[in-house]
């Protein structure tokens, strides 16, 4: 085998739009017929299928959303009943983050982009992949069947003794969905774990990896872990509510708290699952669009591992009016706060990167600021969560509405957003309108902090959260909010038409459009089935941009 691939070291300009073509082979039509799709082992197209589902699922759940902020209007429950907006809101929940924020970026951009990232042809596993799409898709459409047979009304977090003995609503439905859904992002962790470890190319160290394919790594040590024990508890909630058990029933020696217990100890490192490949997608973003090595790319990395670690320990800060030891609640606090650290080094490392670097604004760029200003403002507010006296105040409050959104929403979205836009020219081999683009994320970031900085105040007077009918003097506050949930989901629609546009009208992308080091620049938009012709040699550091102009100058020097 040579010891040196030509497409490895090739840096593509962005070519003659009047005269350049899309490649006459690649994996979008290698093979015809909705079969060849369905039946797919091509980690790309099985990403572009979760693409598909999520989005699909993503505008469910953002119509739920909606008709929350219409019945917040109004003071007095005037559009729908009571017992209706509980089913709004927990249907909004179960959709977003079970079938949206929990797979958006690993089952897409992860899927897509892993094995080409590390030099491999596919995901170690290609059956598994495909088998966890359908285990979504199966997840997916009994979560729609519980919404479609009169939907569920215990909240997103199925709470107990509320989901076992007192609602008479499709618990068992909406449970099994997730139960299922929670097997898809088992496998997808599964296989990420073991592609990395035994897939990548030569020359291709743990040092040498993208920070996104870190991020991803920490992210499925998480669901891998974590997933099982929210299996676990949903199977004894089942249980409970068929034959009565009593494990979570103080009547028959069981522990209330005990759901609690198991449901966050996954659904607190749930957060991260989301928010962890987000991370690495900034990563890379502003690394390109600063012409810069991530500063403390060593500290980064770790990081992620260490978010991931350490959100195994923090679960019980969202029990602290639960009924828990004064003790347990002062280690969990500390904790909490100590969490914070890892994602503190993260925000200055990509401040750090940003210093003297020859920055450019292209749309995956302000998506990027965008998640560092939102994600920055719901870390914060998370620490004064963390502490005891304020925690006491504000939970089950419009605070903690706000800041799960700005963490999830502000942050894990506008990432989403940042790397669709980012690999787009790669995944589709065409570029999409940029102004149109700008717009969006300035629309999206204007509408989020519209929508959700108005409900920290609310919060902090004391407004609680899952109520449809509240005091009059909340009215201003929350008809700001409803304004700006409008604006926001003008900025969420304007992408699906603009890229949707591109897929026939968008100009050619070219192979490297962005001007960026890492392997999935360096072969043909969109790729080919089997990735590379040859498995490439990696010979450079992550980042290395000096290299790259080295290359770039030594191709003028060979042209002239």
């Amino acid at each position: 085998m040579s010891t040196s691939v030509p497409t490895l070291h090739t840096i593509v300009s962005l070519p003659d739009q009047s005269t350049a073509t899309l490649p006459k082979k690649h994996y979008i039509n290698n093979e015809h017929g909705l079969l060849s799709w369905l039946l797919t082992g091509d980690h790309k197209r099985i990403a572009m299928l979760y693409l598909i589902s999520i989005t699909f699922f993503f505008f469910i759940g953002g119509a739920f959303a909606g008709l929350i902020r219409l019945e917040l209007l109004t003071p007095q429950s005037d559009l729908v009943a009571a017992d209706t907006y509980n089913k709004f809101f927990t249907m909004h929940g179960i959709i977003m983050i079970f079938l949206f924020l929990v797979p958006s970026v690993p089952a897409t951009l992860g899927n897509f982009l892993i094995p080409i990232m590390l030099g491999a042809k596919d995901l170690a596993f290609p059956k598994i992949n495909l088998l966890s799409w359908y285990l979504y898709l199966i997840g997916g459409t009994l979560t729609l069947a519980a919404l479609v047979l009169g939907g569920v009304d215990t909240g997103w977090t199925f709470t107990t003794p509320l989901s076992t003995h007192y609602l008479n609503t499709h618990v068992l439905t909406a449970a099994t969905a997730i139960f299922i859904a929670g097997f898809s992002s088992i496998f997808t962790g599964l296989n990420f774990i073991v592609t990395i470890h035994r897939m990548r190319a030569p020359g291709m160290t743990w040092f040498r990896m993208p920070l996104f394919v870190w991020s991803n790594y920490a992210a499925s040590i998480l669901m891998v872990l974590g997933t099982p024990v929210l299996a676990i508890a949903i199977v004894l909630v089942a249980l409970e509510r068929l034959v009565g058990i009593g494990v979570f029933d103080p009547a028959k020696g069981g522990d209330p708290l005990l759901f609690q217990h198991l449901f966050w100890f996954y659904s607190h490192p749930a957060v991260y699952i989301m928010i962890l490949p987000g991370m690495g997608v900034i990563s890379e973003v502003i690394s390109t669009f600063s012409r810069k090595r991530v500063f403390g790319y060593t500290a980064v990395a770790f990081s992620s591992v260490a978010i991931a670690l350490f959100g195994f320990f923090v679960w019980a800060h969202h029990m602290f009016i639960m009924g828990v030891s004064n003790y347990s609640a002062l280690v969990f606090s500390l904790l909490t706060m100590l969490v914070a650290v890892p994602s503190a080094i993260k925000i200055f490392n990509w401040a750090f990167t940003l210093q003297k670097g020859s920055i450019t604004f292209e749309t995956p760029m302000l998506y990027a600021f965008g998640f560092m200003g939102l994600f920055t403002i719901g870390g914060l507010t998370g620490v004064f969560l963390g502490s005891l006296g304020m925690d006491i105040h504000l939970t089950e409050t419009y605070f903690i509405v706000a800041h799960f959104h700005f963490v999830m929403v502000g942050g894990m979205l506008m990432a989403f957003l940042s790397g669709i836009h980012f690999w787009w020219p790669k995944m589709t081999g065409r570029m999409y309108p940029e102004s149109l683009s700008k717009l969006a994320a300035v629309v999206t970031f204007i509408g989020f902090n519209l929508t959700f900085l108005p409900q920290f105040i609310l919060g902090y007077l004391g407004m609680p959260r899952r109520y449809a009918a509240y005091p009059p003097e909340y009215q201003v506050l929350n008809v700001l909010s409803t304004a700006g949930a409008t604006v926001l989901g003008v900025g969420y629609m304007l992408p699906l038409l603009y890229l949707g546009w591109s897929l026939k009208y968008g100009a050619i992308a070219g192979n490297n459009p962005w001007q960026a080091t890492g392997l999935e620049w360096q072969i043909q938009s969109p790729p080919l089935t089997e990735n590379f012709i040859e498995t490439p040699i990696v010979d450079y550091e992550a980042y290395d941009y000096e290299w790259l102009e080295k290359k770039q100058r030594e191709e003028v020097t060979t042209v002239g």
